[in-house]
């Protein structure tokens, strides 16, 4: 997804690491070990031939550090200016008139082989997914993270590990269960069921890729989506994790309708694939079913959570929106932390972790939070100080770009950022 200039979704394009954090020298890209990252993409891609999607993974590719303007590539570069979104983030990027895999350089030089080789393949994925047709909007799916939502995409996520990893009648048992739990958080939520599917169809299906194709055997790929599904469980937010489920299905469907690849399209529901595929109904009672996965231990664990979770949302509105801000207008592009991140409804989500945009209005650098709201401004929390073309805060600091100004916001102390006039 090469939404990476705003807010975007996915395992590997949300948690980025802050670049104000990282030494220069340590930030240069290297070319050599560059080339043996590239190396082994390239031995994945040849191995796998084409036969997952019908179409070679192998692609142009590019490590990059935003902080240094270093890069290095698997082939040569295009003439010409540069994408300067190369760096920010894990994303395909239109580079010279071809479609290229773009990687931060810091944040694949701290993965493990396995994880690294995932990765690559993802976002190699991508690259090509306009050709398949797989190419979906991003959901919406703060649902997700709600009581029931969270409670009922947990028990889908136990009850898929379960099918996984048994077999026959009992693994079929567990997928009517995961229906069931799936088909109930859905009716809860207005649109649930088409924000998850498309996330699914999107992300799901870039990190079943790099799933199955470098693991060595079908069983270890099973083995990895198990630990998948284990890991998200863990999580702080569930808002980008609908893709996770959308794993879990895909590597069922290897098993259930082998070839599925080839005729699975932007509409489908990969749920519903493998419902059809091994001709099972959802259970008839989810809360009954919920009990062989833990159900009433995990309502209380949400219980606590979401009281918990009350209380920060009403310390972060009135930090964020209550309070007095800062407006930051949307565009521009950066990277930021989504681990630990907090919708407030109504107003945004607030990025707690290192935030660091920059756009025509200006750069901004923020250690300990960003609202960034529905319509993609940010707000940063008052006492807002001006001095000249530096605007600071409590963890803030925006310098601002020729041509802008602070100007007064519309409430007693708020203050935000407009073009100059004329």
């Amino acid at each position: 997804m090469s939404k990476l200039t705003s807010l975007s979704a996915g395992w590997f394009r949300s948690i980025c690491l802050p670049l104000g954090l990282v030494h220069q020298a340590a930030a240069q890209v290297d070319q050599q070990r560059a080339d043996s990252f590239f190396k082994e993409a390239a031995s994945i891609c040849q191995r796998d031939g084409g036969r997952l999607w019908g179409v070679s993974l192998c692609g142009p590719m590019v490590f990059a550090d935003a902080r240094t303007r270093t890069l290095a590539t698997n082939q040569p570069r295009p003439t010409g200016e540069q994408p300067r979104s190369l760096g920010f983030g894990n994303a395909p990027v239109e580079w010279g008139g071809s479609r290229w895999a773009a990687y931060i350089w810091d944040f694949t030089t701290s993965l493990d082989a396995r994880t690294r080789g995932i990765l690559m393949l993802h976002e190699l994925f991508h690259r090509i997914q306009p050709e398949l047709g797989l190419i979906t909007q991003s959901g919406r799916n703060e649902h997700l993270d709600t009581f029931e939502g969270r409670v009922w995409l947990r028990l889908e996520w136990r009850a898929l590990a379960r099918a996984l990893g048994q077999s026959g009648e009992a693994g079929k048992a567990a997928v009517s269960d995961a229906l069931a739990f799936r088909m109930t958080r859905r009716s809860q939520f207005p649109a649930a069921a088409e924000n998850e599917r498309a996330d699914e169809i999107r992300e799901g299906l870039a990190q079943y890729t790099g799933t199955v194709t470098t693991a060595p055997s079908h069983s270890e790929a099973v083995t990895s989506a198990i630990e998948q599904l284990a890991g998200a469980e863990g999580h702080d937010t569930f808002l980008q994790q609908s893709y996770t489920t959308g794993v879990a299905y895909a590597v069922l469907l290897d098993d259930a309708s082998p070839g599925w690849q080839r005729r699975v399209r932007g509409d489908s529901d990969l749920g519903q694939m493998v419902m059809a595929a091994l001709e099972v109904t959802p259970a008839a009672n989810p809360v009954e079913a919920s009990a062989r996965y833990g159900g009433a231990e995990l309502r209380a664990l949400e219980q606590t959570r979401a009281e918990k979770r009350m209380a920060r949302l009403r310390e972060l509105r009135s930090r964020y929106v209550d309070g007095p801000v800062l407006v930051v207008p949307s565009g521009g592009s950066g990277t930021f932390n989504a681990v630990g991140a907090t919708p407030i409804p109504g107003a945004g989500t607030v990025y707690v972790l290192p935030y660091r945009q920059r756009g025509l209005w200006g750069n901004l650098d923020a250690t300990n939070g960003v609202l960034v709201s529905d319509d993609g401004t940010r707000r940063l929390p008052g006492p807002v100080r001006i001095d000249g073309s530096s605007v600071t805060g409590e963890g803030w600091t925006v310098s601002i770009a020729t041509g802008w100004m602070v100007h007064p916001g519309p409430r007693p102390g708020d203050y935000q950022i407009v073009r100059d006039p004329p």
